[in-house]
């Protein structure tokens, strides 16, 4: 791959290095889609990245993967984006009340939450009530991101009162938490579990259904490729992506 120029927008300097993007042009006169998403996307959009960029010579797509409000600040504050998917509705708004959308969103994916323990589940945890228990370390996301947001509807829900012993900034670093045995348990998306492998074992609760996430997804205004980005729009919606998003543990809605 050559190597490309990097622009930043005016204040990106405030912002960080992921929200400065690389111009919609690499050293071989190839194309590129930046597309912002968020962080429980991660595999199956680099499933479907390397897809979309196999049918399309030339083409290259660029991932900025964080937690939806960072990029949805990031969008708002100008770092040139094609693309911008996020965990729910709320984020997506954000981004478009600030007029930076350049049509509707296309809501692709639904997700819910699950409990992640370390593999052999040394709390015990058996269920969302067992995360209030003061003697067991929880970590969830921050509640500006919507995996937070989701905790806090679903334990608002179930009236139950959990005290984490970290808030993380995205879905994955919660995880990792997990996976590094440093926390008994976190409030994941079900897709995260899966993901993880044999790293965490899984505990789906009833509540859960109190907050699902819906997934939307839009070109981004001023969009440097927005030919790119409808095709990349068009992928999600289609049969292919609900395909690889369901292998992924997401439900359509």
């Amino acid at each position: 791959m050559g190597s490309r120029a990097v622009v930043c927008a005016a204040g990106a300097l405030l912002l960080p290095l992921a929200a400065c993007a690389a111009v919609s042009e690499d050293s071989a006169g190839g194309k590129v889609l930046t597309v912002f998403a968020a962080a429980s996307l991660t595999e199956p959009f680099q499933t479907l990245g390397a897809r979309f960029e196999g049918d399309r010579p030339g083409t290259r797509v660029e991932f900025n993967f964080a937690g939806s409000s960072a990029l949805a600040h990031q969008i708002n504050e100008g770092a040139p984006a094609d693309v911008f998917a996020s965990a729910d509705r709320r984020t997506m708004d954000a981004v478009a009340d600030e007029g930076h959308l350049a049509d509707e969103p296309s809501v692709f994916a639904r997700n819910r939450l699950e409990i992640a323990v370390p593999p052999g589940n040394p709390a015990d945890v058996t269920g969302l009530a067992d995360l209030a228990d003061a003697d067991t370390a929880v970590a969830l996301c921050a509640r500006e991101v919507p995996c937070g947001a989701a905790a806090e509807a679903v334990m608002a829900a179930a009236d139950v009162a959990v005290t984490p012993v970290t808030e993380e900034e995205d879905v994955r670093a919660a995880l990792t938490k997990v996976r590094l045995n440093e926390v008994d348990a976190a409030l994941v998306y079900r897709t995260d579990v899966r993901s993880a492998g044999e790293d965490v074992e899984g505990i789906a609760f009833d509540e859960a259904a109190a907050a699902p996430n819906d997934y939307p997804i839009a070109v981004v205004a001023g969009a440097s490729e927005p030919g790119l980005a409808a095709e990349w729009v068009e992928l999600l919606v289609s049969q292919e992506g609900a395909e690889v998003l369901g292998d992924a543990g997401f439900t359509e809605v």
